[in-house]
């Protein structure tokens, strides 16, 4: 991904965080968001998900499996970052 993006994160109790977007990846149809936190330098994977009034939102995926597997694809196409669980 050239150019880093910016996105905010509203969690459950109404806190904005900003993430930075390292990369987007699109596999079995879901997307997928691998995002830092600049104040902790921590990085999280978002997917999409349909919300209640059937939009698009994205989520922190917490899903082992499904996490392991997205975190594969992002160090095999990332060369500089090596994701850890």
């Amino acid at each position: 991904m050239a150019d880093s993006s910016k996105i905010i994160f509203t969690s459950e109790d109404g806190e904005k965080v900003e993430f930075t977007v390292i990369e987007k990846a699109k596999l079995g149809g879901v997307d997928y968001l691998l995002v830092s936190d600049d104040e902790t330098d921590e990085a999280y994977i978002f997917t999409e998900v349909l919300d209640e009034k059937n939009e698009s939102v994205y989520e922190i995926l917490e899903d082992e499996k499904q996490l392991k597997i997205i975190m594969g694809y992002f160090n095999d196409i990332l060369e500089d970052i090596d994701l850890e669980f």
